[in-house]
Parts: C-alpha cells; structure tokens; sequence
C-alpha cells in the first residue's frame, strides 16, 4: 500500500493492521515526529518526507503490485489521481478521498455536468466509481464542502490510441472552451474551417458537437485523424 498524507497515522495503522506493507508519504516536517512515534512499532511501515506532487511515482512503485489508500488534499487530489494513473502503473487500484467535486469529476461520462478533461483522461486509464459520500460533520475543524470516497481499477492497458500526445491535445482543445464546438476547437489546433469539417465527418462526429458530449473514443477517432504538425502546435502553445 502507498499512503498520502499519512499526518498522524491512523490510516496507516489500519492499513498494517491488515497486514500490508506501507509506504507513508507525509509532506508537513511539523508532523514526522508525532508520525514516526506513532508507527515506530510497526515493522512493515515506511516514512517517506515527500511532496506527492513532485515524487517519480514510476520509480517509487517500480515493483510489484501496488493500492493507493488515501484522504487527499483538497487543493492537489486531480493533480495526484492523474499522475499516479499516468505514471505508475503498478499502482493498480486507488481508494481516495476527495472533495465530492473532485471525485463526480474525475468519473463523469459524456454529457453529465461534471464531464471534462480529467474525465477522460481516468477513463482512458481506470474504471471509477464513487464508493460513498462523506458528509463535513465527520470532520474536525469542519470543512465547507462534502467530499467522497473514490475507487478507481486501473484497466489491464490504457485506452489512449496510437498518439497519445494527439489524443490530449484535442481533448484539452475540446474543454478550453466548453461552449465552443468541436469544429471550433480543431481551429484552435490549426485546422481550416473546412479541413475541420472534414476530419470531424470522417470521424463520424457532427461538426456542431461539443467536447461535453463526446466518449473517449470519440476523441480519440479525432486524434487519429489529426495531421502530426497540429498536435505537435498545440504543445509548443502550452508550453
């Protein structure tokens, strides 16, 4: 098990108690002597002092098979989520509380309100369901939002086509502006009015559609389509 945010250690000693092997990440230096105190009679946890956010989650999990249990910040839960799906797959399962935001988000499907990017960029990864919600009162001091526990399975091979790069650009380029259309946001990637048109039709897709309404594979019959120098333009704007 892969724990973030192990503050004071009761997750953790629930975690061992099961008898996992855990590794603790806790980024506040304030905490890792009340946290070294509290699991020092347990053999098969480790402490690490480490940001999650800045750790290389591929070399941290680089063998066997791992789960990511933990309640995540607020402000870095997406971030997280979608670098250990990216980066680590040997973390097969993740169990994570986060804001109940968060997580309708990061398992939305096409056409609900909370569908965006993060929504595809899990669905090529994991299949996700929120496990139940967790109301403020449980918490102390109480916060000003509900939050929930997420499960996401990562899937046996990521979904993302034969150009990934390509497959993110037109997603981002689809939800930059969510009003807009599709034929609109392959403009935006450097495509003619017409040239869009076309591609779109080629992928059986209405020119007039727009990113909230389209599936994974959607976009990704997109990208497919997509000429190299448009996906590869779209990287040096981010940049």
């Amino acid at each position: 098990m892969v724990e973030v945010g192990a503050g004071l250690g009761s997750l953790t000693r629930a975690l061992a108690a099961r008898g996992n092997e855990v590794l603790a990440i806790e980024f506040d230096r304030r905490l890792l002597p009340a946290l070294r105190e509290t699991l020092g009679d347990l053999p098969t946890v480790t402490i690490l002092h480490a940001d999650a956010t800045d750790v290389d989650w591929g070399e941290l999990t680089s063998s066997g098979r791992w789960v990511l249990a933990a309640n995540l910040p607020y402000n870095v839960g997406t971030t997280i989520v979608l670098e250990v799906l990216e980066r680590a797959p040997a973390v097969r399962r993740l169990v994570v509380m986060v804001q109940r935001e968060v997580a309708e988000r990061l398992v939305a499907a096409p056409g609900d309100e909370a569908y965006g990017a993060p929504s595809v960029r899990v669905a090529a990864r994991a299949s996700g369901a929120i496990v139940r919600a967790v109301p403020p009162e449980v918490f102390w001091p109480r916060p000003a939002v509900a939050s929930a526990v997420l499960r996401l399975e990562r899937l046996e091979a990521a979904d993302v086509g034969a150009d990934e790069p390509a497959l993110w650009a037109v997603v981002d380029a689809g939800f930059a502006q969510r009003r807009k259309t599709m034929r609109s946001a392959l403009r935006r990637l450097g495509l003619d009015a017409g040239a869009a048109v076309r591609l779109l039709t080629e992928s059986g897709i209405d020119p007039d559609a727009r990113a909230e309404s389209l599936s994974l594979a959607s976009f990704r019959a997109i990208a497919e389509r997509l000429p190299a120098g448009a996906s590869r333009a779209r990287r040096r704007h981010r940049s």
